[in-house]
Parts: C-alpha cells; sequence; structure tokens
C-alpha cells in the first residue's frame, strides 16, 4: 500500500518530467482527484483482504498510514531545508536533522526491497550496499546523472509494479522470484534509454 501510494501522489500531484506525456499530463491535470483515488483503492484493498485474513487488513493500513507520515516528514523536511544554512544551527543539529531526514526516505527503498526477498539478511545487506553505491555515484556524477531527466519515471513505474507485485502476492497470487528483477531492469532500461535519446535531440517534456 505505501508504493502504491508513493506512486499515485507523484503520477497525480509532484512535479515531473513527461516520460509518458498523454499518461502523466492527463494524470496531473486531474491532481484534485489524488486522496480520492488512494482512499477509493485502500478501502477496496482492506475490503477484500477482511475475507482472507484480518492482520492482512490491518497491514494495509498501516501501510497507507506509514506514507502519510513519512510524506508529512519529507514535506516538512523540504520547507525546512533552508533553515540548514542558519548559523544559529549548530554542526551537530545539522547533522541529526539530516539523518532524521535520511532515515525517512530509506523507508522506501527498505519496502521495496521486499517485493525481491523475504529474506531479512538480503535485505539489509542490499540497502546497505545500495545506499553506499548510490552515495558514491551521485558525489561524483551528479551532473551527468541530472541529464537523464527520465530516470526517476522509470523508478517511479517500478516502484508501482512492485507495490503490485506484493499486493497480489498477499492475496496468493503465485508470481516467480524472477519476475520482479525483470520488469524493473525492463522498466528503468526504457526511461535510460528514452532519457539518451533526450539528450541527443531534446524533445517536449512539459
Amino acid at each position: 500500500m505505501f508504493l502504491l501510494f508513493l506512486f499515485l501522489h507523484w503520477l497525480f500531484i509532484e512535479e515531473k518530467h513527461y516520460g509518458l506525456p498523454r499518461l502523466e499530463k492527463f494524470f496531473v491535470s486531474q491532481g484534485v482527484w489524488f486522496y480520492a483515488a488512494v482512499s477509493v483503492l485502500l478501502t477496496i484493498i482492506v475490503w477484500c483482504a477482511l475475507k482472507v485474513n484480518v492482520m492482512m487488513a490491518f497491514g494495509a493500513v498501516v501501510g497507507s498510514t506509514a506514507f502519510f507520515i513519512t510524506h508529512g516528514f519529507k514535506q516538512n523536511a523540504a520547507l525546512k531545508e533552508a533553515t540548514l544554512k542558519d548559523r544559529r544551527l549548530s554542526d551537530v543539529s545539522k547533522i541529526f536533522y539530516l539523518e532524521v531526514i535520511d532515515t525517512t526516505f530509506s523507508v522506501d527503498g527498505v519496502l521495496g526491497a521486499f517485493a525481491f526477498t523475504l529474506s531479512v539478511p538480503l535485505i539489509l545487506i542490499g540497502n546497505g550496499l545500495g545506499a553506499v553505491v548510490v552515495r558514491q555515484l551521485t558525489v561524483g556524477n551528479i551532473e551527468r546523472i541530472k541529464k537523464y531527466i527520465f530516470l526517476k519515471n522509470g523508478a517511479m513505474y517500478s516502484i508501482l509494479a512492485l507495490g503490485c507485485i506484493m499486493v497480489l502476492d498477499a492475496f496468493g497470487v503465485p508470481i516467480p522470484d524472477w519476475v520482479s528483477p525483470v520488469i524493473t531492469a525492463l522498466v528503468v532500461g526504457f526511461f535510460f534509454l528514452r532519457s539518451q535519446a533526450f539528450i541527443r535531440k531534446p524533445i517536449k517534456t512539459s
């Protein structure tokens, strides 16, 4: 539920480069319906889950609650980011504040990892290595990465796929282990190539 809400918020509300212009522009124009859409989705899934397992329904509610809590932290972090430049804040306060923000954003990655494997040790190792690699790549190649403007689109559509897989798996739908990584590779690869095409020949993105 958390991943599905995360995708829908991006699709309906967040500013973006339009990787799939017709589809994404349509949903952005209907942004006012975001809260209605996620409420209806939650109601349907909870209703179906109650027929299978009460704890599944409770889990769906917890997932939606986690989204709105972390979303609130993210919004507050964006609004308060400028305060980090305030000299009245001690260095320790700034470091603590950044760690809180980083932890909030890490929730997305941890939940996404569960769509690939239910092994907690593998999830911890994967997220740890991923965090180090991503930090090194972004710090050393931030300008180059910014050129690939549709990568976030690929990440968000991957989140949609992972969320759907996790929900289906919870309802007992048999899904092979290789499906999640293959879908993610194909989706991200598609938007990576689209970004390369944009670099070579700019196309209208907004």
